[in-house]
């Protein structure tokens, strides 16, 4: 028997756009489980889809063929650049202050076990260079090991698009879903926390998760009209749920014991749903999550419904907050330095709004080539991008990390393709590429960190809001 707890509040949650498929209101319920009985390899719904690991795909351009020794040279010359002291790695660093204070407080001694178990969610919204999660993936990893593991926190329903993916949570679907969002926004704008949401109106069909957790919480729609769900751990059926109900965005939570999952969740009529995520987390420790969108750029959230992204983001509190946005707009002629600097000041604006007690932190588009008859030069939109957006945080009192500096300037891109550590598009990097970025990022955030920790050790009561 699945013996429920009492149930969390609810709010809903009302939106005006009208939309193919009805919207949904805020329902939240919270269940208490039994321990779970001993896992099996099948399900009772039967066995769960097979689906590979999401890849990404390789870039249509070959990198180029060079000599050993060029090599050699061009990755010492990215090691330099890495090396190299800068003053201030971090623009407006004080505004990382609130995130820093709750670093401080999970990983120090001084602090009680309550304040110490409490968790702190990081959000990365971006592009390709977020969704591959190799940058994200590094910075994860670094998070967990100084101040713990607090699971995978939320990730997109089922397998969204080709190029999404993330390594600590592994997911997928059957064929019988459609999706809607991603980097032109179309439909309704009610996207959930990650701009994308997978709908179906047929039975019998599911998505699955594998996660380490003690926790699950799952995102929909919930609409008039809206279908029912059975969800399942391995062969342990937790609970059926319905997604019908007032327009506005929809929750549901589960304790479960701690360990590895196979989550799996299942239509059981023909009635439209619409999922938008999961969320993974334990009781303390840091999650990363990892909210890319191929292609995208930073002007997608404004097309987001504010109400229902508001809502997903006060439930996660996140401390931090990440954008990193720019490399698609370099190379889009709509964009003048005006137009794009009063778009991203509105957008942190926003976001200051609906998360005010996280920090933000914006990291600038990195070094950019591209073909012009033939031959490799510069792209020249990067230089009126990162303007802009310093502009924006400097408005908005948000923290700014400069990519295409910190990776060497401009011109650098050539260098780290030389290297193996990018692409032969002059674009993205190569697993290598993103892994040194998130270890130098790191590094300077930690630089900043110790920095404030020793001002608020000389400084009675600094940091203490």
């Amino acid at each position: 028997m699945v013996r429920r707890a009492l149930p969390l509040c609810l709010s809903t949650v009302f939106v005006s756009a009208f939309f193919l498929t009805p919207p949904a209101a805020p329902g939240a319920a919270q269940n208490k489980l039994p321990a779970a009985a001993k896992k099996k390899k099948r399900s009772p719904v039967g066995p769960a889809p097979k689906i590979s690991p999401p890849k990404i795909s390789a870039s249509k351009i070959s990198p180029p063929k060079i000599s050993a020794a060029l090599r050699a040279a061009s990755f010492d010359k990215v090691s330099q650049y890495l090396r190299d002291s800068v003053p201030s790695p971090i623009e407006h660093a004080g505004a990382l202050v609130p995130v820093f204070e709750q670093i401080y407080r999970i990983s120090s001694t001084q602090m009680s076990s309550t304040q110490a178990r409490m968790p702190l969610h990081i959000i990365q919204f971006g592009d390709s260079h977020t969704a591959a999660d190799e940058w994200t993936g590094g910075l994860r990893s670094h998070f967990r090991e100084r101040f713990g593991d607090g699971g995978s926190g939320f990730s997109l329903a089922g397998h969204p698009f080709p190029g999404y993916r993330r390594f600590d949570a592994r997911g997928g679907a059957t064929t019988g879903w459609q999706s809607v969002g991603g980097r032109a926004a179309m439909g309704d704008g009610l996207f959930g926390l990650g701009g994308f949401g997978i709908v179906t109106w047929r039975p019998g069909q599911s998505v699955f998760l594998n996660a380490e957790c003690d926790r699950i919480e799952i995102h929909y729609l919930q609409q008039p009209g809206g279908g029912r769900l059975a969800l399942y751990d391995y062969d342990q059926r937790l609970d059926d749920f319905s997604t019908d109900g007032d327009p506005g965005a929809g929750f549901v939570r589960y304790e479960t014991g701690p360990g590895t999952h196979r989550f799996l969740l299942k239509t059981l009529e023909a009635r439209p749903v619409r999922l938008f995520g999961w969320v993974a987390d334990r009781a303390a420790g840091v999650t990363y999550e990892a909210l890319g969108l191929n292609g995208a750029e930073a002007s997608v959230i404004l097309k987001w419904d504010q109400t229902m992204l508001a809502t997903y983001l006060q439930r996660r509190n996140p401390g931090l907050i990440v954008l990193a946005y720019g490399t698609n707009e370099a190379t889009d002629p709509y964009w003048t330095h005006q137009d794009y600097q009063a778009m991203f000041t509105s957008l942190l604006r926003r976001l200051r709004q609906d998360a005010p007690t996280a920090s933000i932190l914006v990291l600038g588009p990195a070094d950019r080539w591209q073909r012009y008859q033939g031959r490799w030069r510069l792209v020249p939109g990067i230089d009126r991008i990162i303007a802009a957006e310093q502009n924006a945080c400097s408005e908005t009192d948000c923290a700014y990390w400069d990519t295409r500096q910190r990776m060497g300037g401009a011109g650098a891109m050539k260098d780290w393709v030389y290297a193996g550590l990018a692409q032969g598009d002059h674009v993205h990097f190569t697993d290598a590429g993103y892994r040194r970025l998130a270890d130098v990022l790191f590094a300077d955030l930690m630089q900043q960190y110790d920095a404030y920790q020793k001002t608020r050790g000389e400084t009675p009561g600094a940091g203490l809001r």
